[in-house]
């Protein structure tokens, strides 16, 4: 049984179709990464998936529940909105007992509950401070706590570190990694760093329709270009640039970008460049303080992936 799993999924808004026949599987224990640039449907995704919102078309499975069908998919799911929002009044040990209650806990189940969760993110030390004087980080972090009260099957947050000083980025993210061990994380993100952070397996959505997915491993290997990056000392740069500018003529360089002294150079043939990139650099009298096969990055693979999409759209 998947985690979960879409067949068609779309969402109109009037003329504007914002998710167009999403199909796509989750595996279950798993920290997924839903990619893609703003405006992509990630969002209008999250509100299907947690039944916020109805689709237009197709079908979808949260937590082995089908949605729209027995309204049983809300009490197995956690959602953290972009957002959060808190009665700002309450203190982080109020709020949990008053989530527990909706869910029904009894009252020594949410007690220990909440402490615990206070402790896995971090909140222990300030639950009986109103949340209105906490930090966008605190907040996040709350959210985290309030999306486990039920401990649910699937957790689905929506850029949820995307606000985040770089601080606060790196706590809610190795957080998040951890939770990967509790339920299947389902993460929505335009932070490609983020992704391969904490994410086993990778989707790229983009203008509403699924690009790819596959496992992070399996996608760099896939789409990524072999590439080189050469860097001169500042004294020649001109002639450093100049001579980057005669690689597209040969055979087996496909491109060439150069942002100061730094040459990124995409080749067609691994072999071929090894023998002679570096070996022409030195007889054009070039002097370099790095040179390097450069390790592919989540970030050549969104790029290359959505660039196409939009060329052939």
């Amino acid at each position: 049984m998947y985690a979960i799993r879409t067949e068609g999924l779309s969402k109109a808004y009037g003329q504007v179709l914002a998710l167009d026949g999403l199909t796509l599987t989750v595996e279950p224990g798993t920290v997924f990464g839903f990619l893609g640039p703003n405006g992509a449907g990630k969002t209008t995704t999250m509100r299907l998936l947690t039944g916020l919102a109805h689709p237009s078309g197709g079908r979808a499975w949260v937590a082995g529940q089908e949605l729209g069908r027995n309204g049983r998919v809300a009490a197995r799911i956690g959602y953290l909105p972009e957002e959060p929002a808190f009665y700002p009044w309450m203190t982080p040990a109020e709020l949990l007992d008053h989530v527990g209650r909706l869910f029904g806990l009894p009252g020594p189940r949410r007690r220990a509950q909440s402490q615990e969760l206070l402790e896995l993110v971090g909140l222990s030390s300030v639950h009986k401070r109103r949340i209105s004087g906490f930090s966008r980080g605190m907040r996040q972090r709350l959210g985290l706590a309030q999306c486990l009260v039920n401990q649910p099957d699937v957790l689905l947050l929506d850029e949820p570190v995307s606000a985040l000083d770089p601080a606060g980025r790196k706590e809610v993210l190795e957080l998040i990694g951890q939770l990967g061990s509790r339920c299947t994380v389902f993460m929505s993100t335009h932070i490609l760093q983020d992704v391969e952070r904490v994410c086993d397996t990778v989707a790229i959505i983009n203008q509403g329709r699924l690009v790819v997915e596959a496992p992070q491993a399996e996608l760099l290997a896939r789409y990524t270009l072999p590439a080189f990056e050469l860097e001169c000392v500042e004294s020649c740069e001109p002639a450093f640039t100049a001579w980057l500018h005669t690689l597209p003529g040969l055979q087996w360089v496909s491109s060439v970008a150069i942002d100061g002294q730094v040459g990124r150079v995409i080749v067609s043939d691994v072999d071929v460049a090894r023998r002679e990139l570096l070996a022409q650099a030195v007889q054009a009298g070039l002097i370099l303080r790095r040179y390097e096969i450069v390790t592919p990055s989540l970030e050549d693979v969104f790029l290359r992936l959505v660039g196409q999409e939009r060329e052939a759209s």
